[in-house]
């Protein structure tokens, strides 16, 4: 699991996790919604409509997590054994015990979420954030532990996917404080896409390069050129928030049902006599009625 696949599939599950989340972000800041209590689409009451209502984030979080826990335990041919029978016994497989760690925690925070969305009275928001930071903590305690023992390329590599966890976890503990924010939302999402794309391009800098020939430690222009790729995702992270900021823009302006009942607001009387037209009929007659009061009390008079 420590090779190419153990960098894949956790990249492109925290790369697919960004996405969606700025999906949801832009889609709140456009319909002027909370970013942490976003109204659902109506939809139809029966008996799927509970389904609507899921947190599928959570629900991701728990089978992605649950998914990679089964593959490291099952892709080693000895097995996940803890220590060997020697004497003096030493411990077996350190990084793939800190992968199982990351992928239980992982599956512990999605089920954090669907407990507190859907299985609690109301939702704990809070709750919600401050696993999130915790799991956060102890994600960069392994992996700063995870390149012990590592130089040149991978050290290179690791030590800016550290970076990367450290400044998300900065960006969830400050909003623990201020969790409606949403620049800190929008840090959150861009630092998750940098997280999953860079833990992708680890894994084929480390174990499968599109030349097919090793990097090497004792290069300096290929330690150089690590750090270059890494801007290269920086800006291509960027480019994918702004291209989802106009996707969900564009549709929000052409599909909002909201915007078609605003349309009807402003032009109230092009609609048939049972509308707002019909509305105002009983205030005409009551000043018809007045009108007629009044001319009959200056015909007494």
């Amino acid at each position: 699991m420590g090779k190419f696949n153990g960098h894949l599939y956790p990249g492109l599950y925290l790369f697919s996790y960004g996405l969606y989340q700025a999906t949801v972000l832009f889609k709140a800041m456009l319909a002027s919604d909370s970013l942490l209590y976003a109204s659902c689409p109506p939809r139809n009451k029966g008996r799927w409509a509970r389904l609507w209502t899921i947190s599928y984030g959570g629900l991701m979080k728990m089978v992605t997590g649950s998914t990679l826990t089964i593959y490291v335990v099952f892709c080693l041919d000895d097995g996940m054994v803890l220590m060997n029978k020697k004497v003096p016994p030493r411990f077996m497989y350190p990084k793939e015990w800190q992968h199982l760690t990351m992928f239980i925690l992982l599956a512990l925070n999605g089920c954090i979420d669907v407990m507190s969305k859907n299985l609690l009275p109301q939702r704990c928001v809070l709750l919600e954030k401050g696993t999130l930071v915790l799991i956060l903590y102890v994600l960069l305690m392994l992996f700063i532990s995870h390149v012990q023992g590592s130089a040149g390329i991978e050290l290179q590599t690791h030590s800016l996917l550290i970076l990367v966890v450290f400044l998300l976890m900065l960006v969830l503990t400050i909003e623990l404080w201020a969790p409606n924010t949403f620049h800190l939302s929008l840090i959150e999402n861009f630092l998750f896409l940098m997280m999953g794309s860079w833990l992708m391009q680890a894994g084929f800098i480390l174990y499968r390069p599109v030349t097919g020939y090793p990097w090497q430690d004792d290069d300096i222009s290929d330690i150089m050129f690590i750090t270059t790729f890494f801007c290269w995702h920086v800006m291509i992270n960027a480019l994918w928030l702004l291209g989802i900021y106009g996707i969900s823009s564009i549709w929000h302006h052409c599909y909002n049902p909201s915007l078609k009942l605003t349309g009807y607001e402003e032009g109230p009387y092009h609609m048939d006599a049972v509308g707002p037209v019909y509305k105002l009929l009983p205030e005409v007659e009551q000043s018809e009625k007045g009108d007629q009061a009044l001319l009959f009390s200056e015909s007494s008079l």
